[in-house]
């Protein structure tokens, strides 16, 4: 989502490198390319004003100007800003009641009802008992879309009746949740297509209801500034707690993740990164600040690792490494991990630097998928020893993957190096926790 943006900033950046002292001349031609980079991602103007006067003030300091490493005294400087601008801490779900009540708001369109069985899941992953409850009356489509997106996570849900107004829904749904002795009730109510007073009104009676102790709206990303104003015309409504952002994964310019923590005073407490239920996050301001100045997030990537492959399986695969015994069922399972923390771009992402160095290289992402194609086209014993694997058995798992004989000995040539790197470094007395290619 601030890819765009962030190779700008660095970009003005890096005009400062190599200075052995800054003056004032320098720091304004520095924050007037940014301050066009925020603009053009349709950052708020009034945002984009308050963040530039804190970040001069910040950088406009003699310790900084007289700094030996003036440019990285001013990244610090304008992560500690931008931070702030994204709402300073992160901030956790607040769950009060018997059962916690949590209500989605949001413009149709918004991404809202995927976002209810996105953090279901969530929810249901920390060990809470979720009940979601399908309470837009307006578009039965939507009721059917939780029940068939619940469904797949094995979260039950509690669709309106026949006859129920919207706040009913959500009243009988509560009654269902507490005598079901669910931790957690996930409301989810109707969007339209402009903020009106007839949601307004309907979505106030719906809070009186069930009294949630989380509001959180929906806000999508690809939306601009007016899913700024919308969100502010809700808060103003309703005191909404917080924002999930939807469609973080897109080419969207960002203006709205920027601006909408800063107009409402309200946190960023998720994030919906993929069309995956899974594709879910937490919000840290401080991480995305790292990626978006090109400093990476290499919290956010351990945590991604942990999340792709447990622990028992990591010890496991360290004690085979050790002893030498890495097979290409291990390398596919691997790859697996890989695909689910988000593919080799993502990744890369998240490492310090690599972003900016690795810029113009494209990322094949389809490679992991032929590899594991080929692997996957291999009988067991073809995979626990692959120096069976001769010029008939390679024909038959080029056809058997869709690829060419070339393809497969590159991946037998690639993993064979692996080895044999891996020998060498358990020689060294190291290990290699994540072999990837």
């Amino acid at each position: 989502m601030f890819d765009q943006l962030g190779e700008k900033i660095q970009k003005a950046f890096k005009k400062l490198s190599g200075k052995g002292l800054l003056n004032e001349k320098d720091i304004d031609d520095t924050l007037r390319e940014i301050r066009m980079a925020l603009l053009e991602a349709d950052v708020n103007f009034k945002v984009v004003k308050s963040f530039l006067a804190d970040v001069k003030t910040e950088v406009m300091t003699e310790e900084v100007m007289r700094s030996l490493t003036p440019s990285q005294q001013v990244i610090k400087a304008v992560d500690r800003v931008l931070t702030k601008l994204l709402g300073g801490i992160t901030a956790d779900l607040k769950l009060s009641g018997n059962p916690a009540v949590i209500m989605l708001a949001g413009v149709q369109g918004s991404g809202k009802t995927t976002s209810a069985a996105k953090l279901a899941l969530y929810l249901k992953q920390k060990g809470k008992r979720v009940l979601t409850a399908a309470c837009d009356t307006h578009r039965a489509a939507a009721a059917k879309q939780l029940e068939i997106l619940c469904k797949s996570i094995g979260v039950d849900v509690r669709s309106f009746r026949e006859g129920e107004t919207a706040d009913e829904a959500a009243a009988n749904s509560f009654k269902e949740a507490k005598a079901g002795a669910y931790d957690v009730l996930i409301v989810d109510t109707a969007g339209r297509q402009h903020v009106d007073e007839e949601l307004m009104d309907e979505i106030t009676r719906i809070a009186k209801a069930v009294n949630p102790c989380e509001i959180l709206f929906a806000i999508d990303c690809m939306a601009g500034q007016s899913a700024v104003d919308s969100a502010k015309a809700f808060d103003e409504a309703l005191k909404v707690t917080g924002f999930i952002l939807t469609k973080a994964d897109s080419d969207a310019r960002g203006g709205a993740a920027l601006s909408v923590s800063y107009i409402t005073g309200r946190p960023i407490k998720f994030s919906g990164t993929g069309e995956k239920l899974g594709d879910f996050e937490v919000f840290h301001p401080q991480r995305m600040s790292g990626r978006i100045l090109g400093m990476g997030d290499m919290l956010t990537l351990i945590e991604k690792a942990e999340k792709a492959s447990d622990a028992e399986t990591q010890l496991k695969l360290a004690k085979k490494m050790a002893k030498n015994q890495f097979t290409l069922e291990d390398y596919l399972t691997q790859l697996d991990s890989l695909q689910k923390m988000g593919g080799i771009g993502e990744v890369l992402k998240s490492i310090p630097g690599a972003a900016g160095k690795l810029k113009g290289i494209t990322v094949d992402e389809k490679a992991i998928v032929r590899v594991k194609a080929i692997i996957q086209s291999m009988t067991v014993k073809e995979r626990e020893e692959p120096s069976i694997i001769n010029a008939s058995r390679r024909r038959r798992i080029a056809a058997g993957s869709g690829t060419t004989v070339t393809d497969v000995n590159r991946v037998l040539n690639s993993f064979s190096e692996m080895k044999k790197m891996m020998k060498r470094m358990n020689g060294n007395k190291r290990k290699m926790k994540f072999p990837f290619m």
